[in-house]
């Protein structure tokens, strides 16, 4: 069943056992602090904190929300039992079949029961945790989606960007070079207008999701939304901007990203573990009106060291991705992937491939460094074979360290899309940021495939008929069952 908000999802989660409640958090550094603590290992409770110090007790705010593999599922309407290759095979299988479901405007929704415009404008009314210790501010805008219309084409963008709190009226937002949102700006700058916008803070995680992974240019991230949900997402349209944001949304701002007006922004701890882009001078938005939920319900996203909220839910989606395009690129034989949490889901992939002919992983790994799914912020692609789990770490480096050789299997790609965000990345003042990366075959030689030593353990399919067997010593999903006595194998 769709869930129709951020608070029908807290719900279910609730339901789940997987929502821990908190009152009397400090959003000064406490708040952050806790959920950093709460990321230190993957699958720990989300958290709804309320009664937060310095904010009405109506206000609260939703974090590590999307750190556990069955609250990723949920939140994309898939089975919460799924391992992470079913995973990555599951949605892989459901992206190629879904069809895109536009939204619909509706009139009113929950999203207007409040609104504040001109001298009565006030962001600084709604948490905004001071996150990491030596962050340079407040960030309203972690779990957030920017919304932008194409003045060209009427197409409107909802990417997840940062968005930090100046004072009252004025919040500054990070936007990399090449994301979409940044692209639609620069067109309303080079009109010489400036850049209408619309944040939504609090809305279903599914927006969170498909604010922060790569949607082709042009689609429209609500009727991926629709397509995921199977029904179309309701808006409204802002009363200002008259952009189209979620009815059911919590808390929403509408204004303008002006040309030329900048003001110091960060530094504030990434998504690659570091405080990478220090502080520099960032556009800001001029916020014009402010539209809330009675009670509203601010979503978090804290990135930090991988894995985290900011990173967990990409790995697997990502793989799907990137497994996809390279089929619509024309290379066959891919039988898996992965896009490693250690690189937030963008600096480490690996691509499970059965060789077909001479130079196939090679052409696998270049195309995974190029493709949309994988190009941003890349640095190392490996290539492994179809005998390797893409998501087992332990088999990855075990075919790294058997299977390339040094001198042969690994090429170096100069020059490549990147982000401040990256601390290995470099460029210019222009803000034109570059990385090199790294392509590993870790596959068998093809010329050696016949050859080959051939591995000291039990096949796959041996395994299975093994575990038929004797079902008292394993457990559905193949697991050694502990603390048993004695085992009788089963006959027939």
């Amino acid at each position: 069943m769709a869930v129709s908000d951020l608070r029908e999802w807290l719900e279910r989660v609730e339901a789940m056992g997987e929502l821990t409640r908190v009152e009397g958090a400090d959003p000064h550094l406490e708040l952050g602090g806790i959920v950093d603590l709460f990321q230190w290992e993957m699958e720990n409770p989300a958290l709804l904190f309320e009664r937060i110090q310095g904010h009405a007790d109506g206000q609260r705010l939703a974090a590590n929300v999307l750190t556990s593999l069955p609250r990723v599922l949920l939140t994309l309407g898939l089975p919460t039992h799924l391992t992470r290759q079913e995973f990555v095979r599951e949605w892989r299988d459901r992206i190629r079949r879904m069809e895109p479901i536009a939204p619909v405007l509706v009139e009113d929704g929950p999203v207007l029961e409040n609104r504040a415009v001109g001298e009565r404008v006030d962001v600084t009314q709604f948490p905004a945790p001071l996150w990491h210790t030596d962050d340079g501010g407040r960030f309203l805008g972690t779990g957030c989606i920017v919304l932008t219309k194409d003045p060209d084409t009427g197409w409107v963008n909802a990417g997840t960007y940062r968005v930090q709190v100046h004072d009252e009226k004025t919040l500054g937002i990070m936007i990399s070079p090449g994301k979409h949102g940044r692209l639609i700006r620069d067109k309303y700058w080079a009109r010489g207008e400036a850049c209408p916008v619309a944040v939504s803070f609090g809305h279903d995680p599914l927006l969170l999701v498909l604010g922060g992974i790569e949607v082709d240019y042009g689609v429209d991230e609500y009727a991926v939304a629709g397509g995921v949900l199977g029904e179309a997402l309701e808006v409204v349209a802002a009363p200002e901007t008259g952009l189209p944001v979620p009815a059911t949304s919590e808390l929403v701002i509408e204004g303008e990203i002006p040309i030329g007006e900048t003001h110091a922004e960060g530094p504030f701890g990434e998504w690659t573990g570091y405080y990478a882009g220090g502080e520099r001078d960032m556009p800001v938005i001029n916020v014009s009106s402010v539209l809330w939920r009675n009670d509203p319900i601010v979503l978090g996203c804290l990135p930090g060291k991988p894995p985290n909220d900011n990173t967990y839910f990409r790995s697997p989606m990502r793989a799907a991705l990137l497994w996809n395009e390279l089929e619509r690129a024309g290379i066959p034989g891919v039988v898996g992937a992965w896009s490693h949490e250690a690189g937030g889901g963008r600096l480490l992939n690996v691509v499970a491939v059965t060789q077909l002919y001479p130079g196939h992983a090679k052409q696998v790994g270049h195309a995974a460094t190029s493709v949309h799914a994988g190009a941003y912020a890349n640095r190392f692609v490996i290539v492994v074979d179809d005998d390797i789990d893409p998501t087992d770490t332990n088999e990855v480096l075990w075919a790294l360290c058997t299977r390339t050789e040094v001198t042969e299997d690994i090429d170096i790609v100069r020059k490549m899309w990147s982000t401040s965000l990256d601390p290995m990345s470099y460029g210019s003042e222009a803000g034109r940021y570059y990385n090199n990366r790294m392509v590993i075959d870790a596959c068998r030689p093809y010329d050696r495939l016949t050859t080959f030593p051939g591995v000291a353990r039990k096949t796959r399919a041996e395994a299975d008929a093994l575990r038929a067997q004797w079902p008292d010593l394993f457990t559905p999903d193949g697991k050694a069952r502990r603390g048993v006595a004695s085992a009788r194998r089963r006959e027939g």
